[in-house]
């Protein structure tokens, strides 16, 4: 983890960055998808900070989710004095679902797949909003789910811009202390909503062991090897889509 000083300089060049960026791209304001959990938190608390409150526009997006979730994701937003919304998309997902497996005949769709569903309309959802009121959306994924691919592709992983893609999870939480983030949401285990187990427990490893792999390349053996094999596997998550390409000439890359 970074040395206390060093991190807090960081998230307030963090923070700058996400003005700059909004005055550059000629948005706006932002919108973030609100989860209630301590990544969304940190990210709207430096989006306020940067931009203001009236500039960012926090959306709880519930699909078959806890009710408690609801609650932290307005406890955030009242803490920060953002604007606030909520878009139930259960319905629309289990809609969805049934006509794939109806089509689909005699195959019903992965757990996995509907699993991964839930981000992806969330994502869609927040692009809607944002092309609609000129805004960009701001991504909430942080360096230790990057690295393990803990995250859905073209869902939670899409974003214009991420603050604190290049924070661990021990960093974010300490952001979030340093920006006045409810204790209640910090000390929340983390968990990505999409079922009834923490994102530890799904993974089989913990935040700091990958947090150490990323910072001495080392930790216990059994979980070096989970986080290996996940990093590996997942490096698609990292790229852009691969395109073929041949030899040819195209003048638009000498501008």
């Amino acid at each position: 983890m970074l040395e206390k000083d060093r991190l807090y300089k960081e998230a307030d060049n963090a923070i700058n960055w996400i003005k700059e960026y909004v005055e550059k791209a000629g948005a706006k304001g932002v919108v973030i998808g609100n989860s209630g959990g301590k990544d969304s938190a940190v990210v709207i608390a430096m989006a306020s900070k940067a931009l203001g409150a009236d500039k960012v526009l926090t959306v709880s997006m519930p699909c078959q989710s806890i009710a408690t979730d609801f609650d932290d994701a307005k406890l955030v937003a009242d803490t920060f004095n953002t604007r606030f919304i909520k878009i139930d998309l259960t319905e629309t997902f289990e809609i969805m679902m049934n006509e794939v497996n109806r089509a689909l005949e005699d195959t019903q769709v992965s757990v996995e797949s509907c699993v991964n569903v839930k981000p992806r309309l969330r994502m869609t959802t927040l692009y809607s909003i944002a092309q609609t009121y000129g805004y960009l959306v701001l991504g909430t994924g942080n360096l230790c789910e990057a690295m393990v691919g803990y995250t859905t592709k073209w869902g939670d992983s899409a974003s214009d811009f991420n603050p604190i893609g290049n924070f661990t999870v021990d960093e974010v939480l300490a952001i979030g202390a340093y920006l006045g983030v409810p204790e209640k949401i910090l000390k929340k285990a983390p968990a990505d909503g999409l079922g009834k187990q923490t994102d530890e427990e799904k993974m089989g490893i913990k935040y700091f062991q990958i947090a150490e792999m990323i910072e001495t390349g080392n930790t216990d053996e059994k979980a070096k090897v989970e986080i290996l094999r996940r990093y590996n596997a997942s490096k698609h998550k990292r790229t852009l889509v691969p395109v073929y390409k041949f030899d040819r000439k195209n003048h638009l890359l000498d501008y």
